[in-house]
């Protein structure tokens, strides 16, 4: 996901009185906002008479804490107590707020500085409003606790008692704001609980599948076991009379929406009970052929073949091979994953007088909004989205198809309804991160160091293009760090849509490269982390070196170093008991992590602790958030790494439940120590990128307890008997 808000400098702030006495400031709304669009203007912060502020969160909360962290921002900026702070969930609207979406851990980087913009704005208007009342100079004043305060005379007002007139003064030019020394900050940098904890913890509906409307019924939405079949034939005689069920009816397939047969019911239980009784004859597509034994049998032998193209080459690969003192090859692979939220897809959704109403927890709703408008024939302003809590995303939520299913069916239904996908929907009917295979040659010298890489990757798309999420990046690490460095990609065809899971490709590939880096390492008869060390050099940037995009050697040196003091690297453990190192960039961030674990006789994997050492930028906005996301990352990762594959038969997901995609359980999580290591460099997002070095620093730690090398994932526990 790239794209991101936007926002300038030099954006013009605005500011207005709101009902009941009080002040609203915002950016001045999108060259192509919608000239009659209400109030377009629209407000990040209200301020009421009584000094309650009231900060609008308007990206999507998928349990990545912004519904927090972004207000900390204006809070801070606006120089309020957090107490007197009000989080309220914004609209779905472009046209006030810019992009909204959640994705690519992007909230921190591009939002950081603007949001803070809005509360020194506020802030400055307040001030100005008091100068004014008490005719003394602007920069005679100071602010404390939503107070302005004339220290030369004592007197303080409440930011309360001053929004009236300050609604009436001309807003700010927002690159001329004077914006906080970070060293001064009381909010940002404390640990804030989230805004919705107790909510959560006590039951409070806050979730897409908590919708509440009026009149509302539920659906249920039966779809063809193999993508792209639709409905030859459909008995609905037995669904239709059960007590309960209102409406059974096809929904044709189109683009963006699943053919298939929706039952409208007074309760879930009834229409998935009606679901059950239809009897559907299928007109299957033509990918009933594609499984996963037909994947494996393909990638073998474009293995064995010439790249069908070369995706980076630098130096003489070929040559460097030939020459080398010692050569190493390996084959490396990883398998589909589904994106498995504990909250499956959901919307409700009412279609009345040619106007949409929906409730959704959705990753980006303007996407939902065109696709809904496209699937229904109507206007997208003609369409309104509250945006729900997500019970997790991980980038599934940034397809739409949940919400046009909904909102089709509810236009055919007549009522509001709230449809929802049961755990076999969620898993066989998705969107999936693509499987991969890397067939890894490299070359070293007499001292060990590495002096040729080449990688014949293979995954899905066309010789021209990979399919969407199953790419390689051409700087992925260690390029720039190898003279001669060569790259082949083949794809195979695939009519499963594929899509991005948290950490795009570098979800795998930080497995399949860091993996192999180690298996060089003990090649070379060097300590992991040594190699490592060697590897990166001097710690020189790859790119532009003004760009956060660039691969940066010394913040991945820095990382290394910090979670190999943390976890005490080198000490001597128990037999049959290792640690192992990895670290990966993705997403602006560097990671490192040590894994120590031990294996059983009988094979079983015990983690005992895993480390991790982050550098994300100068500041940490809220601890709290920060610290969750990266052991959330790093437990997500550990369980796919574990256990999870999504498998292919006859064109069908073979995984239905938890039972057999197993979620790492509360008991099996290790304990994740987590340090953060400060940079000069601007703060950037936390969601994706401690996820990639977990599978690594897993698999190096299982080959240091057993010398078993484990190339492939899901890890198989059956290798490691002794």
């Amino acid at each position: 996901m790239n794209a991101h808000t936007r926002i300038s400098r030099r954006t013009m702030l605005v500011a207005g009185a709101v009902a009941g006495g009080g002040l609203w400031l915002g950016y001045a709304p999108p060259a192509n906002a919608t000239a009659n669009a209400p109030g377009s203007l629209n407000p990040w912060v209200r301020i009421g008479t009584d000094g309650t502020v009231t900060i609008i969160a308007h990206n999507p909360e998928i349990g990545q804490g912004v519904k927090t962290s972004l207000p900390m921002l204006i809070a801070e900026e606006l120089d309020v107590d957090w107490r007197q702070v009000r989080v309220e969930q914004g609209l779905a609207d472009a046209a006030r707020y810019g992009e909204q979406y959640a994705g690519g851990s992007m909230a921190t980087p591009t939002q950081y500085e603007p949001m803070r913009r809005v509360g020194a704005g506020a802030r400055a208007m307040l001030v100005a409003a008091a100068a004014k009342m008490w005719q003394v100079p602007v920069d005679s004043l100071t602010t404390a606790s939503g107070k302005v305060v004339h220290a030369a005379t004592g007197r303080s007002a409440g930011y309360g008692t001053l929004v009236a007139l300050a609604a009436t003064l001309p807003a700010p030019d927002a690159a001329k704001l004077v914006l906080k020394d970070p060293k001064t900050f009381r909010i940002v940098g404390r640990f804030i609980p989230g805004v919705d904890n107790r909510a959560i913890v006590t039951g409070e509906p806050l979730f897409g599948i908590d919708a509440q409307v009026p009149g509302m019924k539920f659906a249920a939405y039966q779809k063809c076991p193999a993508y792209g079949g639709t409905v030859a034939k459909v008995d609905m005689a037995a669904a239709l009379a059960m007590p309960g069920v209102r409406k059974v009816f096809v929904v044709p397939g189109t683009d963006g929406l699943a053919a298939g047969v929706a039952v409208v019911a007074d309760n879930s239980w009834a229409a998935n009970r009606a679901r059950n009784a239809l009897q559907i004859e299928w007109k299957q597509p033509a990918t009933t052929h594609q499984s996963t034994a037909h994947f494996l049998a393909e990638a073998t032998r474009l293995a064995t073949q010439p790249p069908q193209r070369t995706i980076t080459s630098h130096g003489d690969a070929d040559a460097a091979l030939a020459g080398a003192a010692k050569r190493v090859s390996a084959d490396y692979s990883y398998p589909f994953l589904a994106h498995a939220t504990m909250e499956p897809m959901n919307c409700t959704a009412h279609v009345t007088d040619g106007k949409v109403e929906i409730w959704a927890p959705t990753q980006l709703p303007e996407d939902g909004r065109a696709k809904v408008a496209k699937a229904l024939g109507i206007a997208g302003s003609d369409i309104t989205i509250h945006m729900l809590r997500s019970g997790g995303g991980f980038g599934r939520r940034l397809a739409s198809d949940f919400m046009v299913e909904a909102a089709w069916i509810a236009r055919e239904a007549g009522v509001p309804v709230k449809l929802t996908w049961s755990r076999e929907d969620d898993l066989t009917g998705g969107y999936y991160r693509p499987g991969g295979f890397h067939h890894f040659e490299a070359g070293l010298d007499d001292a060990g160091r590495v002096t040729a890489w080449r990688n014949h990757f293979v995954s899905f798309g066309t010789p021209q293009k990979f399919a969407r999420a199953a790419g390689i990046d051409e700087a992925q690490f260690p390029a720039g760090f190898v003279a001669n460095f060569q790259v082949g990609g083949s794809a195979m065809a695939l009519d499963t849509p594929t899509w991005w899971l948290r950490a795009p490709e570098n979800n795998a590939f930080g497995f399949v490269m860091q993996g192999f880096i180690d298996e060089l390492a003990h090649a070379a008869g060097q300590d992991p982390l040594a190699f490592r060390r060697t590897l990166l050099a001097d710690g020189h940037i790859v790119g532009d070196p003004k760009s956060p995009e660039s691969f940066n050697g010394k913040r991945a040196l820095g990382v290394l170093d910090k979670v190999a003091t943390m976890a005490k690297w080198g000490r001597k453990l128990p037999a049959r008991h290792g640690l192992g190192i990895a670290f990966h960039f993705s997403h602006l961030g560097y990671f490192a992590n040590v894994v120590e674990a031990g294996v059983a006789a009988d094979g079983t994997v015990r983690i005992d602790r895993i480390w991790v050492a982050a550098d994300v930028g100068r500041q940490i906005v809220n601890p709290s958030g920060a610290l969750h996301q990266v052991q959330g990352s790093v437990l997500d990762a550990l369980g796919a790494a574990q256990g999870l594959s999504v498998t292919f038969r006859d064109g069908a997901v073979e995984q239905r439940n938890f039972g057999d995609y197993p979620i790492l359980r509360m008991a099996d999580a290790p304990p994740v120590e987590v340090a953060f290591v400060l940079s000069d460099n601007n703060p950037t997002g936390l969601g994706e990128p401690g996820y990639p070095a977990v599978a690594p620093a897993l698999g190096n730690a299982i080959f240091a307890a057993t010398g078993v090398r484990l190339r492939s994932l899901p890890f198989d526990s059956a290798l490691l008997k002794a």
